[in-house]
């Protein structure tokens, strides 16, 4: 049986000056759900081809007619393009279709519209007996992994598409649950793999000749005495990478020893939730930090040759204008690398969801533009217009021509040029989008500027609550 997994990817990610773009961001890396469970089927005996399109070009023409099973793994950003092919490969092949992820958790009976199965939840316990149409609920729920050891590793030998950086998931589910976050929803309870058991993933990598390497923890220092034992045994042992991401919290600023471990191990690349300055907005998404966290963790990064991703949340209730740009402000201040300037954005399964439904204050189900760069929701202290404007505000003022001499002087040339790079791509989306907002009627963009207050359309079916 040929079984084909597809990662979609919206119109825009899939064009070629946005992967050009994202070379600037950091390396190519392929989600480790299909990997994992690709690398099950083809042990089983099965041939299995894995597809990121964020990365690369799909031959549908010659996949659809020769595919018995097509799986996509899908958010919200990316359910349209999935239940595009879906019903493409219905119209054209006679593969079955099996839609699973963030999304199809949250709204299984859509996805099942465009689908003869839906997989909720961690898939590894059910996929297999899916595929081989052993189980015939139209809705499969799928079953926690207890022990995480007992999940192979990601099979890249199965993927189609380029691919850089390896990922490693040594943990699923965060101790956290701030309100607009899926995964700690969808991968609850917070649950660890050992050490052993990440060594000898990363020594895989090493043999297969990977120079990049992210962990894909929602929050790999969340455990810090862990942490700092993977960092000690990548350094024992050898096996840094060129370069490390991973995603931390600003409470890793407080312990010395776990900042020297990562930075001898490489680990030199790390999101962290920043959020807002204003303590009232924090508090309000269960952040469980304070701006004094904030202040000292930018400043450790900085001093430890960790470049540091500020990540920061626009809209959020308590914050006016003038505090999203003070955060702004303040991740240029304390030498962050890079921006993640993200629209608040609520999705299916978050109480941050379950509000906007309770006040009305939806604007768009249109799942296409929960990107983390749309607006689809009235904020409550400017217009939606506004806030879309502030998000390219934060991108211009951020990346600007001169803070790239800086970023290269503290960090090295190479990255001072990709920030020079995300500079000038910076300048770029937000005149489409002012042009659209002026001229282009049926798009979103022209809706946010002339529409100050839109009421919620009709709901989804299955339309979930933060129970999740």
């Amino acid at each position: 049986m040929k079984i084909v997994f597809i990662t979609p990817a919206p119109a825009l990610r899939r064009s070629w000056i946005y992967r050009q773009n994202g070379r600037l961001y950091g390396q190519s890396n392929s989600i480790t759900g299909p990997l994992i469970l690709g690398g099950i089927l083809r042990r089983a005996g099965h041939t299995v081809e894995v597809y990121e399109e964020l990365n690369g070009k799909v031959d549908y023409k010659k996949l659809i007619p020769t595919a018995d099973v097509f799986c996509f793994s899908i958010m919200a950003s990316t359910a349209p393009r999935a239940y595009e092919l879906a019903d493409r490969v219905h119209a054209e092949g006679h593969a079955r279709v099996l839609i699973g992820g963030i999304q199809a958790s949250a709204l299984p009976k859509e996805a099942l519209a465009h689908a003869d199965q839906v997989i909720t939840g961690e898939g590894e316990k059910v996929t297999p007996t899916a595929v081989g149409a052993r189980r015939t609920e139209p809705i499969v729920a799928g079953i926690p992994i207890e022990n995480l050891d007992e999940v192979p590793f990601p099979d890249y030998t199965v993927l189609k598409t380029p691919c850089q950086a390896a990922n490693i998931i040594s943990s699923r589910g965060c101790p956290f649950r701030c309100t607009f976050c899926t995964t700690s929803r969808m991968f609850a309870p917070y649950r660890q793999r050992s050490v052993d058991s990440v060594i000898e993933e990363i020594r895989l990598y090493h043999r297969l000749g990977f120079r990049y390497m992210n962990f894909e923890d929602d929050n790999f220092t969340a455990d810090k005495a862990r942490a700092k034992e993977i960092c000690r045994r990548i350094i024992a042992e050898h096996l840094q990478f060129r370069e490390t991401f991973f995603f931390g919290r600003t409470d890793m600023a407080n312990d010395p020893e776990l900042l020297d471990l990562l930075q001898q191990a490489h680990l030199t690349r790390v999101l962290i939730g920043i959020e807002s300055l204003n303590q009232q907005a924090l508090d309000a998404v269960n952040k469980h930090q304070n701006i004094e966290d904030i202040r000292r963790a930018g400043a450790a990064c900085r001093d430890h040759g960790i470049r540091l991703i500020a990540s920061i949340v626009l809209g959020l209730d308590q914050d006016s204008r003038e505090d999203i740009r003070r955060s702004v402000a303040f991740a240029k201040e304390i030498d962050a690398y890079q921006l993640q300037p993200a629209v608040l954005t609520p999705y299916p399964g978050t109480p941050v969801w379950d509000e906007m439904v309770r006040t009305g204050r939806l604007l768009d189900t249109s799942w296409a533009q929960y990107d983390m760069m749309d607006v689809v929701f009235q904020p409550k202290n400017m217009t939606p217009w506004q806030l879309q404007e502030e998000f390219y505000h934060a991108a211009n003022y951020f990346y600007d021509y001169r803070s790239a001499r800086r970023i290269g002087k503290l960090f090295g040339a190479e990255y001072g040029w990709r920030r020079f790079g995300l500079a000038i791509a910076a300048r770029m989306g937000p005149f489409g989008a002012r042009i659209a907002s002026r001229c282009v009627k049926s798009s979103c963009y022209y809706k946010l500027r002339h529409t100050p207050w839109l009421y919620a359309p009709q709901l989804p079916a299955s339309a979930p609550s933060a129970a999740l």
